[in-house]
């Protein structure tokens, strides 16, 4: 099966990437590489997929050296023409769509960005599912959705009626677009719901590697709401391997579905709506200092107040997904903290 992956220079996409290439699927990857973060990090996530830098160019395909069913193009989502004309030529069979303006407290700084990627862009990618026959579409949600959700662990049937940051917004807005799509065009659509994902080559506006390269550095960091936060951290590879797994299931209508009781993770129509997390909420103290047990050095730490848009914990009800695909994230913090150090070590020669 030809699949688009959106995002594919992106922590996330790039090891999906990879995880279908090597089992020979054809895959199209996608990015824009915009500065959000360091670019060098995202060419060097190319790299290991047989992508070079020089080789890259705006709306033009770039062939991997390493995997002959790999194309990357460097595209905008918010290109409605560019990415219709895609859809129109490529016959894709699915999508997984993990391109996204990310970051909680950059929408605050520069929330225009979020209705661009997230929204038009987001419309742009249902719009050629819509016309070109795609049989599956498997998406980023976030688990910042749940908002002001008091309820522990979050799951999927509870409100997220109340989200406290506009990219929360944008990622209950796709959700909501989908099912949309799903009703109107029976398009099948999948909805995953990550929670703060970690692992070698992640993102550096992220606290495991900004606490990582901020210890081997010597300087400070940051704890806001003076470390009485929890976390539910979830390794890179439990996330890949839901995401496999959620793309090879693909929804159908669920007919006992009852609309006087309304079940917001399916419906009648092909729409799914699943949590990927560890499950193990992980207060921020006991992270750091996993994190300092990993670098062999102890933090200079410098306590804050909760930033706007944040919240205070999260917790992943993962009960729908192992029922569905048989899969539950059990990567222990521990070994995948040490992963990560590691990997930040050699990639930075520290």
């Amino acid at each position: 099966m030809k699949i688009l992956v959106t995002g594919a220079a992106g922590f996330i996409g790039s090891y999906v990437c990879r995880y279908l290439l090597n089992r020979d699927d054809e895959v199209v990857g996608l990015d824009n590489i915009n500065d959000y973060y360091d670019v060098n990090l995202k060419y060097g996530r190319l790299a290991t997929l047989g992508i070079q830098q020089e080789i890259i160019e705006w709306n033009r395909f770039a062939h991997s050296s390493q995997y002959p069913n790999f194309r990357f193009v460097r595209m905008n989502l918010e290109d409605k023409d560019a990415i219709l004309h895609l859809f129109a030529t490529e016959q894709l069979g699915a999508v997984i769509h993990l391109a996204a303006q990310a970051g909680v407290r950059y929408s605050l700084e520069n929330p225009y960005a979020y209705i661009q990627s997230n929204i038009n862009g987001f419309l742009h990618i249902l719009e050629g599912c819509r016309y070109h026959e795609v049989k599956h579409l498997v998406y980023a949600s976030s688990s910042s959705v749940y908002g002001l959700n008091g309820t522990a662990p979050f799951s999927e049937q509870d409100s997220i009626a109340h989200p406290v940051s506009l990219y929360a917004a944008t990622k209950k807005a796709n959700e909501l677009m989908a099912h949309s799509y799903s009703q109107l065009y029976n398009i099948p659509t999948t909805g995953l719901r990550f929670f703060t994902v970690y692992g070698p080559w992640g993102r550096p506006d992220m606290s495991p590697f900004l606490f990582t390269d901020a210890i081997l550095n010597n300087r400070p960091i940051n704890v806001f709401n003076n470390g009485d936060m929890l976390r539910d951290f979830t390794y890179i590879d439990d996330i890949v391997e839901g995401v496999i797994r959620v793309l090879d299931q693909i929804p159908s209508g669920d007919e006992t579905w009852i609309s006087e009781t309304p079940d917001p993770s399916r419906s009648t129509a092909p729409y799914r709506v699943y949590n990927i997390g560890n499950s193990s909420p992980v207060r921020l103290m006991d992270f750091i200092r996993t994190i300092e047990e990993a670098v062999g050095c102890e933090a200079v730490k410098h306590f804050l107040p909760m930033q706007p848009g944040d919240v205070y914990q999260t917790n992943a009800d993962t009960s729908l997904l192992e029922q569905a695909v048989g899969f539950k994230p059990a990567t222990l913090l521990r070994e995948g903290i040490q992963k990560t150090v590691s990997w930040f070590r050699n990639y930075y020669n520290l």
